[in-house]
């Protein structure tokens, strides 16, 4: 029997892996520890490890894990921008991923920020729980007479433009590698002219070097006056303190974020009753066209099925010396 250790472990995943395992043998063993190089010995003895997306995979911790005999990490998610696989790959330490579980729980996570934000459902809500009827600072606008831009025409992108394709809106999309199935869905454009023409900005991309704040104050600068931001991708996408000073500004007037470059010490945990030390993300907190959920695009029943399986049969594939094309190397 092979001992896997999970990382970042929720009672949800314990739900999802063990229904997953039922017709396995893997003694799964729960963490709530986030995988790092200060808890990284909570893998000895064990065959495996699996881990998810605040997890921090680099040098000092693949070292550790190497000494100690791991051969294989599993990762629950697709993004792998938090694992050193120049290093991993050096120690023999094989990284496979989920590189798609539900694209369209994203996609429809998102559809539904930008639905929320427009027409104001978060604070129409809090009034009317208090008796509070009136209408007014809840105009919102018909996403049918707007210009939606998709930056990231991959799977979960193009299952965006494919939610969005049903509202009537002009929809543009940018990636460095266009597809026929975007242009099928959506106009492609460079970035200057997306952010130029779009009243609405979705992020669909993964993060690397190129992507790292792709949305900062330069980009900020050629938008139109209270364009709407939504990014349910990774946080670091989008430069929160620039993001910020243009929310100050009055150029970005609705802000969705369904993660955030520092959320690592944050999200996935209980901090009520606590004081927030991120002094930008409290202040973004404070206004009233930003709306914030916790990483939770992916958070629905289909996903975390295949995210169970598919993480299981990369521990099968690897035990058995085969290849599932999940390995990132």
């Amino acid at each position: 029997m092979k001992r896997i250790a999970i990382f970042s472990s929720k009672p949800d995943d314990k739900q999802f892996l063990a229904l997953a395992n039922q017709d396995k043998n893997y003694e799964l063993v729960h963490f709530e520890n986030r995988l790092k190089p200060e808890t990284v010995k909570l893998a000895e003895g064990f065959d495996g490890v699996s881990c998810f997306v605040n997890d921090i995979v680099d040098e000092t911790a693949l070292t550790e894990l190497h000494r100690l005999g791991i051969g294989i990490i599993a990762l629950r998610c697709a993004g792998f921008n938090n694992v050193d696989l120049e290093t991993a790959q050096r120690l023999g330490i094989q990284v496979s991923r989920v590189p798609s579980y539900s694209p369209e729980s994203v996609a429809e996570h998102a559809v539904a920020m930008i639905l929320a934000l427009n027409r104001k459902i978060t604070r129409a809500h809090l009034r009317v729980k208090e008796h509070n009827f009136n209408l007014d600072g809840l105009m919102g606008f018909n996403l049918q007479s707007c210009t939606i831009g998709v930056i990231g025409t991959g799977k979960i992108g193009l299952a965006t433009l494919r939610a969005l394709s049903g509202f009537g809106s002009r929809l543009l999309c940018y990636d460095p590698f266009p597809s026929e199935a975007g242009a099928a869905l959506g106009e492609y454009v460079d970035l200057p002219t997306l952010y130029r023409l779009s009243d609405v900005i979705t992020l669909h991309c993964p993060l690397t070097e190129e992507t790292y704040h792709l949305i900062n104050r330069e980009a900020i600068a050629q938008m139109k006056p209270g364009v709407m931001l939504v990014n349910t991708s990774r946080g670091a996408l989008l430069n929160a303190q620039d993001a910020l000073d243009g929310m100050k500004q009055g150029k970005i007037g609705y802000l969705g974020l369904d993660v955030y470059e520092m959320e690592g010490e944050i999200f996935f945990r209980d901090l009520s009753g606590r004081v927030l030390h991120d002094d930008v993300f409290a202040l973004l907190l404070s206004y009233p066209n930003v709306l914030v959920t916790g990483h939770q695009g992916y958070f629905t029943r289909e996903a975390l099925t295949e995210i169970a399986q598919t993480t299981l049969a990369n521990f099968d594939a690897y035990y058995a010396g085969h290849k599932t094309g999940n390995e990132l190397f």
